[in-house]
């Protein structure tokens, strides 16, 4: 599995990742997008600063595994936010997720030189919790009723690692 740069070379592949129920219940998204404008946003990525968006990509075949993002960038508090999505059911439940945001960990806190990485997941999504958990995340908060899905209310667990944390394999 490779990180590259976010671009409309994957376009196909993420508009149809974002048309599925799976990606969009796993990070809580009721939008739908359509291709000019998804197209719009992925010509805009380079040229963007102060965050980094990559696509993930099995190396073998080159299929689109999903996208990661560092963003929200805080470079007084040397600190930014992680989101990661993978493409739909036919990738999840291999690894993929744990990879990619071991690679972006490393490369936010050793690279980067960040003191702390944060992101959001929903208490609906278990499997990404122990992936997090597993990286070093620690659990720092939690958003009630944040998430309104299918007619049930979730929360907004808040994790983040920090330089200092133990990292598994580091």
């Amino acid at each position: 599995m490779r990180l590259e740069p976010l671009t409309a070379v994957v376009l196909n592949d993420y508009l149809a990742a974002l048309a599925e129920p799976e990606v969009n219940r796993l990070t809580g998204s009721h939008a739908t997008f359509d291709r000019p404008t998804i197209e719009a946003w992925l010509a805009t990525r380079g040229e963007q600063h102060d965050r980094a968006d990559w696509a993930a990509v099995r190396i073998e075949d080159d299929v689109f595994l999903g996208e990661a993002v560092l963003n929200e960038l805080d470079v007084d508090n040397e600190s930014a936010s992680y989101r990661i999505w993978l493409a739909g059911p036919h990738v999840l439940g291999r690894g993929y997720g744990n990879e990619i945001t071991r690679l972006v960990v490393d490369y936010a806190l050793g690279t980067c030189g960040l003191h702390r990485l944060s992101l959001g997941v929903y208490d609906c999504n278990p499997r990404a919790q122990r992936v997090y958990e597993k990286l070093g995340f620690r659990h720092e908060g939690r958003l009630r009723q944040a998430l309104h899905w299918d007619g049930q209310w979730h929360d907004e667990l808040l994790m983040a690692i920090l330089s200092s944390d133990p990292r598994p394999g580091n």
